[in-house]
C-alpha cells in the first residue's frame, strides 16, 4: 500500500490562494476606519468652533435647549449640535452631539454603504438636539455642504479639501500611537514633542502641501523618527554668517558643533575639487529640501562649485513641531537648528527669510542684553531665553532681485541655530511646551490633570504657579520695555521642578516672533540699526495683541475649560487667577503707571484676531511678495477687564 499522501479536494489550505507578494505602495497604519471616524469627528467640532468664534459661520440657538445650535447648510439641511460658550466670545463644539437632518441623499449623513453610523446603530435620527437627524463626522462633506455658508470659491475649496483631508490623516496616525497622560509625563522634552496634535485654533493645522505621504512618514514630528542631516558648503559669494556673543567668527561655531574629523572631511572633499575651504560657509540641510527644491533651483551653483554636498556629520536629529526645527538628540549640548522647508502649514511657507535670517543673532544679542541687565528678569525670574545665536543666509542670484515675486522663492535656503534648552535647566528641572499642556490621551485625561497630581497642590494653587511662572516675565518686557514677544503654545516652555510644579519660562523664537512699540521709549534708545530695521513695530494698543492672541486666546482659552471638567477649576476663577497676577506685577512696579494704561491688558474689548478668515477668504491659496498676516474682524470682551468680574 503506498505511503504517499493522497491530495484531499476536501483540504481549504491546499485549495487557498497563493499568498500575494507585499505591496510596495506605502499606506499610513493609523489609516484604519474606527481611527478616521474618531480623528474625523473631532476635527468637525474643531472646525465649526473655530470658525464660529471668528464669525466665519453664525450657528443658531435652539429655543427649546440652551446650549444646542444649529446651522442651515447650502441644500438646506442643518447641522445640529451642542456647544460650551467661553471667554473671548469662544466655541466648544461637543464631538459627540454633532447631527444632520433634511438631508436629500442617503450616505450623506456620515453613513458607510451598509446604513449604519460609524457605532453600528442604524441611522434613525436618534440623538439629535432637536430629536431628529441622524449622526454627522465628516468635515470634509461639510465643506461642500457649506460651501456657499462659508463664501469660499472654488480654487480654495480644491486646496481646503486637500488641506483637510490631510490634517485628518495625521490626527488618525496620532491616534494609532497615542500614549497615556501617565506615559507623556514621563517623556523627555523632545519625545514629547513628537505626540503633541499641532496648533489648537488654526483648523488645516497638517496640510504640509509639498509633503508626500512617504515624507510625512519620514520627516513630520508624529513620526518621531530621529535622523542624521546632510551639510552643505556654500561659497561666501553667496552666502553669509552673523554670530553674537563670542560666535561672531563662524570657526567658533564649527568648533562646537562639528566634530575635529567632520571638519576634517569636509575641508578634504572641498579640497579635492580644487576648492579653498576658507571660502565657504558650512550649513545642515534638510534631505527634503535639498531633493524637492535646492538642486532645481539651485542648480547652476551646484554646477559651478558654489554649492558642494557633503555627508552628514553623524548627530541623530530629531524634528519638532515647528517640523523645521530640530534637537540633537545624540549632543543636547549643542545647538538646536532651525532650516527652511519649503512646504505651506498653517498660514505661510515655512521657508527663512533672508532679511531676519540675517538679522537673528542682532536680535539675540539685544533681547538677552535686556535681560541680563534688568535684576528682575536675570535674578527673579530666571527667564530662559533660547537665542537664535548664528545663521547662515544664502541669496538667490536671481529670485533676491525680484522684489515681486512670491515670498516663498526668498526664503529657500539657509539655517539658524538656537542654544540648546537642556543645558539652561537646573538639576531636576524638566521642560515641556506650554501646548503640552492642552494635550489629553485616549482615554480623555489631559495631561495638565496628570501633572497635576503628580505636584500633590490643589489645582488653583497650581495654576496660580503656572501664571507665575509665565507673566512676569511676558509683562516686564511689554511694560519696561515695550517689546513682547509671541508666547504661543509652540513658542513658550514651561519650566517644571523635580515635582512637576512650574517654576520658571523660557521661550524662543525671537526674530520671528518679536516685536516693539511703535511709540519711541527712552529704552529702545540702544537699540542697534540692524535690529530696528528687521523687528516688526506695532501700535501700543495692538501690541498687547501678542499676548492677547498668543497666550490668552491662544493657549488659555482651551485650557480655561479643561481645567474646569477635569481639575474643578471654574473658568471665572481661572480667568480671576490670571487677572489677579497682572495686577500683582503693576502693584510691584508702581512706577511703570503710565506703561500700563498705554498697555493696557486690562481693556474691556480687544480686537478678534482670526487665524482661519485668511486662509478661506482673504490670501487663499495664491502666491504674494510678502507673507500674509492675521486678519482682525470685529471685537471681542475681554475676561480680564477691570469693569466686570472675569469670567467665561
Amino acid at each position: 500500500m503506498s505511503t504517499t499522501p493522497v491530495h484531499d479536494s476536501s483540504d481549504s489550505t491546499a485549495l487557498a490562494a497563493p499568498a500575494l507578494p507585499h505591496s510596495p505602495l506605502y499606506a499610513p497604519p493609523g489609516l484604519t476606519p474606527h481611527r478616521w471616524r474618531a480623528a474625523s469627528r473631532r476635527l468637525l467640532a474643531k472646525l465649526v468652533g473655530e470658525f464660529a468664534y471668528e464669525e466665519i459661520l453664525a450657528p443658531v440657538e435652539s429655543r427649546r435647549h440652551s446650549g444646542h445650535y444649529t446651522l442651515t447648510l447650502d441644500d438646506g439641511s442643518r447641522l445640529h449640535f451642542r456647544a460650551r460658550r467661553g471667554a473671548y466670545g469662544s466655541w466648544r463644539a461637543d464631538p459627540a452631539s454633532m447631527t444632520r437632518s433634511g438631508e436629500t441623499r442617503a450616505g450623506e449623513a456620515g453613513m458607510d454603504e451598509t446604513g449604519t453610523d460609524e457605532t453600528g446603530a442604524a441611522g434613525t435620527g436618534a440623538g439629535d438636539a432637536d430629536g431628529s437627524g441622524a449622526p454627522f463626522t465628516d468635515p470634509l462633506r461639510f465643506l461642500v455642504l457649506s460651501r456657499r455658508l462659508l463664501r469660499i470659491d472654488g480654487d480654495t475649496l480644491g486646496h481646503l479639501i486637500r488641506e483637510l483631508t490631510t490634517t485628518v490623516a495625521a490626527d488618525a496616525a496620532l491616534d494609532h500611537t497615542a500614549a497615556t497622560a501617565a506615559q507623556l509625563a514621563d517623556l523627555g522634552y523632545a519625545e514629547l514633542e513628537g505626540h503633541q496634535t499641532g496648533h489648537p485654533w488654526i483648523v488645516l493645522n497638517k496640510g504640509r502641501v509639498g509633503f508626500s505621504a512617504t515624507d510625512t512618514a519620514r520627516w513630520a514630528p508624529e513620526a518621531r523618527t530621529p535622523a542624521t542631516l546632510p551639510w552643505i558648503a556654500v561659497s561666501t559669494r553667496l552666502a553669509d554668517y552673523r554670530g553674537s556673543r563670542g560666535l561672531t567668527d563662524p570657526g567658533r561655531l564649527y568648533a562646537a558643533e562639528l566634530d575635529p574629523e567632520v571638519r576634517a572631511a569636509f575641508e578634504g572633499l572641498l579640497a579635492q575639487r580644487g576648492l579653498d575651504p576658507s571660502g565657504y560657509l558650512y550649513l545642515p540641510v534638510h534631505p527634503w529640501q535639498w531633493d524637492e527644491v535646492l538642486v532645481p533651483l539651485y542648480a547652476p551653483a551646484i554646477a559651478d562649485g558654489s554649492i558642494v554636498p557633503l555627508p552628514s556629520d553623524g548627530d541623530l536629529r530629531l524634528p519638532q513641531q515647528s517640523i523645521r526645527t530640530f534637537l540633537n538628540i545624540d549632543r543636547p549640548d549643542r545647538h538646536t537648528v532651525k532650516l527652511p522647508l519649503s512646504i505651506l502649514n498653517t498660514l505661510v511657507w515655512r521657508g527663512l527669510p533672508t532679511r531676519r535670517t540675517l538679522a537673528a543673532p542682532a536680535v539675540t544679542s539685544w533681547v538677552l542684553g535686556l535681560r541680563d541687565a534688568d535684576p528682575f528678569l536675570r535674578d527673579e525670574t530666571r527667564v530662559i531665553l533660547q537665542g537664535e545665536v548664528a545663521s547662515v543666509t544664502v541669496r538667490h542670484p536671481l529670485y533676491d532681485r525680484l522684489p515681486e515675486a512670491p515670498y516663498q522663492y526668498k526664503e529657500l535656503l539657509g539655517a539658524i541655530w538656537r542654544q540648546p534648552l537642556l543645558t539652561s535647566l537646573d538639576p531636576g528641572e524638566r521642560a515641556r511646551t506650554l501646548a503640552a499642556l492642552l494635550h489629553t490621551d485616549p482615554a480623555g485625561r489631559a495631561l495638565t490633570a496628570e501633572l497635576v497630581a503628580r505636584s500633590g497642590l490643589e489645582p488653583a494653587r497650581w495654576l496660580a504657579r503656572l501664571f507665575a511662572a509665565l507673566l512676569p516675565p511676558l509683562l516686564h518686557f511689554l511694560y519696561r520695555y515695550g517689546t513682547v514677544f509671541s508666547p504661543h503654545g509652540e513658542n513658550t516652555i514651561v519650566v517644571f521642578d523635580e515635582h512637576d510644579v512650574p517654576v520658571r519660562l523660557a521661550i524662543k523664537d525671537f526674530v520671528d516672533d518679536v516685536n516693539i512699540s511703535s511709540v519711541p521709549l527712552p529704552e529702545h534708545e540702544s537699540m542697534p540699526a540692524e535690529v530696528r530695521d528687521v523687528l516688526l513695530s506695532e501700535d501700543p494698543g495692538f501690541l498687547i495683541q501678542f499676548i492677547h492672541s498668543g497666550l490668552f486666546v491662544g493657549v488659555f482659552r482651551y485650557l480655561a475649560p479643561l481645567c474646569e471638567e477635569q481639575l474643578g477649576v471654574p473658568e471665572r476663577e481661572f480667568w480671576s487667577l490670571v487677572r489677579a497676577e497682572i495686577l500683582r506685577h503693576q502693584a510691584r512696579f508702581p512706577e511703570l503707571k503710565d506703561r500700563f494704561e498705554a498697555f493696557d491688558l486690562l481693556t474691556p474689548r480687544i480686537e478678534r484676531l482670526c487665524l482661519n478668515r485668511n486662509r478661506l477668504h482673504l490670501d487663499g491659496y495664491r502666491d504674494r511678495a510678502e507673507r500674509p498676516h492675521a486678519a482682525v474682524h470685529g471685537t471681542v470682551e475681554n475676561p480680564l477687564a477691570a469693569h466686570r468680574p472675569p469670567g467665561a
